[in-house]
């Protein structure tokens, strides 16, 4: 599938639409809970992937996982984590809370860069992840004041990190001439998740009712979205991806806020924009000088 740029935006607006509706489908759910959320989302993700992958990536695709070397499972082994740790985080605390410690992502990865593959990090990158962190401690901190639970956000934090670890893992496979195929990681990690999360979520006490929106998002908020975001990569920058992408954040929090009632505090969003502004600058003045 090719693209031009302009269908490339489009095409990545919806994909993060579509990421983003984890927070208010899971407000939905009758009596499925932590670990039984995390596991039906994995297994329906894995059952929607069987057939995305061969229509996506030829019937030989499976066959080529099997050569796709330690890269491959390690990386499938740090989507397991972001997925598992994302919905047992969004069942644990806010939608706005997840989605912007999620969003710390890209100067995680930037650091562990830095430290395990010796990239140079430039000092508006530096500035970002100050900006960033001061966000971040000021919405925590605000959270602790006012006596509220941090596990879940707690748990939130080893999202961008294995995200970090993720796209590490990835960089220093392509400086060695291995490309990495993301969908076909995508799939390990929600077997692995799915293995890993079985043994918790039982007894199932999931409705139909949950099954059908859990369903939904295995294969509408994560399958789908997955396939056509390295789709979009093939036709966009990097910045421009980092920049379309954190309006999964955006949109994630006004449907919370617009679908479920799930309305975010003003520390929430003070933090936030700190966040999201550090990220929005960084990118837009590397673009620029790349430009």
């Amino acid at each position: 599938m090719k693209l031009t740029h302009n269908r490339a935006v489009l095409l990545m607006v919806a994909v993060t639409l579509m990421w983003s509706t984890a927070g208010v489908v899971t407000r939905h759910l009758e009596q499925a809970r932590s670990f039984e959320v995390t596991f039906w989302r994995s297994f329906f993700t894995v059952l929607s992937l069987l057939v995305i992958l061969p229509l996506f990536q030829g019937r030989d695709v499976f066959r080529r996982m099997r050569s796709g070397g330690a890269a491959l499972w390690i990386s499938g082994v740090c989507w397991c984590g972001m997925f598992t740790f994302f919905m047992l985080a969004i069942t644990l605390t806010s939608v706005a809370n997840v989605l912007i410690t999620m969003s710390l992502s890209p100067l995680l990865t930037a650091l562990a860069a830095r430290v395990f593959i010796g990239h140079r990090i430039r000092a508006r990158t530096w500035a970002a992840i100050v900006v960033a962190g001061c966000g971040i401690a000021y919405m925590y901190g605000s959270q602790i004041t006012q006596g509220v639970s941090l596990i879940g956000t707690l748990v939130a934090m080893f999202i961008p990190i294995s995200g970090a670890a993720n796209w590490t893992v990835t960089q220093q496979a392509h400086a060695k001439g291995k490309n990495v195929d993301l969908i076909p990681a995508v799939l390990i990690g929600a077997v692995l998740s799915s293995l890993l999360t079985l043994p918790l979520a039982l007894p199932f006490a999931a409705s139909r009712h949950d099954l059908i929106l859990l369903a939904g998002l295995g294969l509408v908020q994560l399958a789908i979205p997955s396939a056509l975001a390295v789709v979009c990569t093939r036709a966009l920058k990097a910045p421009e991806v980092a920049l379309l992408g954190l309006l999964e954040v955006i949109f994630g929090i006004l449907l919370a806020w617009v679908g479920a009632g799930e309305v975010p505090g003003p520390k929430v969003l003070t933090g936030g924009a700190m966040v999201i502004g550090a990220l929005v600058g960084n990118e837009l003045i590397g673009w620029r000088r790349r430009e």
